[in-house]
């Protein structure tokens, strides 16, 4: 019988820049760079072109950012089951192929195969559903097999019909853009709510972030891309995880500190200064807002090639997880500690870290807080949906009023 490392085929990298290289299994995982590849092609900021070749004990960490987490890959396991199983190279194949997160493309090495035009859906209609739950299951029937999507939320990756385009023309037209499209499911009752309330205060803090809805019914949470900006430009992007050199299962291990070292080392001069203003600023509301889930994923940079000008990525995923784990601690370390209790103090010696005056981290700290209480007020009706979500942003919030002011 033949091996599982015989068995796969190598995979073709490709950027936008041309091919990249091969990715292929040979005990390690071993990616070598295409004899024509430039310098322009390497598939991450931390493998620059070479003659030697990348050898990984398990997937390389850029290529396992594509490799889908939690729901998508419970449901692609059980389709591919049958066929080509969950071997990490075919899987990025499978999901890869098409528009995974970022500017990496993969293919078996090989005759091509024709691939179906995707459908595409209309942002209002989506919005607009009265049967989220169906529709949302209809939608991981439909774009499954090309949503690389990480992270364990039920989430599905879909093509938006160009507004005024009618739905049978789709095909012949270039997609302007494209949805990543959550859902809470019954696992995490009212998250999309939950999360639109949160970025809504990203969002009002004047912290970047992508464009985002929420549906009629309360039950999906739908934001664009931010690294097709305009439909047409391909960026690309990578977590603090593949900065930092660390295989998927490692997203809790560090700290903020970590983020910190990992965005001066990688961000252009020219945008330094708003990334840590930035990092700063996403570390204070997930303390304010009870959000556990910061982890190293959850923080990423954009560029447009390796050898161009790097920047920190928009704020995404940040929910009040304390509303469903109401011990939760914070994410990764923030100056030694996980607690959210300490965090106020630890907040003042992060701040020093990101080269902020000590005045100006208070300073900000009361508008942060503040502006989460009057997104509570002006959000009422929606936040009613979610008991206990008031009560725990509330009461963090004028901790840190009390603290500061």
């Amino acid at each position: 019988m033949a091996s599982v490392a015989e068995q796969t085929p190598a995979v073709l990298v490709s950027t936008p820049q041309g091919l990249a290289g091969r990715l292929q299994r040979e005990g390690d995982y071993v990616f070598s760079f295409d004899p024509a590849a430039g310098e322009q092609a390497a598939p991450a900021l931390g493998m620059p072109r070479r003659l030697k070749p990348y050898v990984h004990k398990s997937l390389h960490p850029v290529f396992q950012m594509n490799l889908p987490e939690g729901y998508v890959l419970e449901q692609l396991r059980q389709r591919l089951a049958k066929t080509t199983g969950i071997d990490p190279l075919l899987l990025l194949t499978v999901v890869g192929s098409q528009a995974p997160i970022g500017r990496l493309r993969f293919a078996a090495e090989g005759p091509v195969q024709a691939s179906t035009a995707p459908q595409g859906e209309s942002l209002a209609d989506l919005l607009a559903s009265k049967g989220s739950r169906d529709l949302f299951a209809r939608l991981v029937d439909t774009y499954l097999m090309r949503s690389g999507l990480s992270g364990v939320q039920p989430k599905v990756l879909v093509p938006e019909i160009p507004t005024g385009l009618p739905a049978g023309e789709f095909k012949a037209a270039l997609a302007t853009s494209e949805l990543i499209v959550k859902s809470g499911l019954g696992e995490f009752p009212g998250l999309a709510v939950n999360e639109f309330f949160c970025m809504t205060v990203v969002k009002r803090a004047g912290i970047p972030v992508p464009e985002f809805f929420l549906s009629e019914d309360g039950e999906l949470f739908i934001m664009r891309r931010f690294d097709r900006p305009g439909g047409k430009r391909i960026l690309g992007f990578e977590d603090m995880l593949v900065l930092a050199g660390r295989d998927a299962d490692q997203k809790y291990v560090g700290s903020y500190s970590l983020a910190l070292k990992l965005l001066h080392h990688y961000c252009s001069p020219e945008h330094w200064a708003a990334a840590r203003q930035q990092l700063f600023d996403m570390v204070a509301l997930s303390c304010i807002l009870g959000n556990g889930d910061a982890h190293l994923k959850n923080f990423g940079v954009l560029y447009e090639d390796v050898t161009g000008a790097v920047a920190m990525a928009p704020a995404y995923d940040i929910v009040c997880t304390k509303l469903y784990i109401p011990e939760d601690n914070l994410a990764l370390e923030l100056v030694g500690n996980r607690s959210f209790f300490a965090a106020r103090q630890g907040l003042l010696d992060f701040g020093n870290r990101c080269d902020i005056p000590k005045a100006k981290v208070k300073t900000r700290l009361i508008e942060l807080a503040s502006t989460a209480l009057r997104t509570l007020d002006d959000l009422a009706p929606l936040v009613e949906k979610l008991p206990g979500l008031d009560e725990i942003i509330r009461r963090e919030a004028h901790r840190y009023l009390e603290t500061f002011q």
